[in-house]
């Protein structure tokens, strides 16, 4: 088993990689489907302001949602498992301590 570094190897950063590109899809997804239920509802400048803001936050949210750090993944898998944009089966691969870990964060 070849290592990446001391607690990754080769297959489990593949692994990882695939699952968070599957949420990161998913949710931007999401959002842009959201995005443009408002965006048609626009009647007046009010709307538009607060469309703007609704983007603001969520920019801000998703890019700190997603930071592909191998030392944070744990924690970054379990919040998207407990968000709903990750399923635990998603992440098999993984060895089943880091799964274990991960199934336990996102339930808190």
């Amino acid at each position: 088993m070849q290592l990446i570094n001391s607690e990754w190897t080769i297959t489990e950063e593949e692994v990882a990689r695939k699952a968070f590109d599957i949420a990161y899809k998913r949710e931007i997804s999401s959002l842009i489907d959201s995005v443009r239920y408002k965006a048609s509802n626009l009647a007046e400048i009010d709307d538009m302001w607060r469309l703007h803001d609704f983007l603001s936050v969520k920019r801000h949210e998703v890019d700190g949602r997603y930071d592909y750090h191998l030392p944070m993944l744990v924690f970054v898998f379990a919040g998207l498992v407990k968000d709903g944009w990750l399923n635990l089966s998603e992440l098999e691969g993984l060895n089943t301590d880091k799964i274990a870990k991960i199934a336990a964060l996102a339930c808190m």
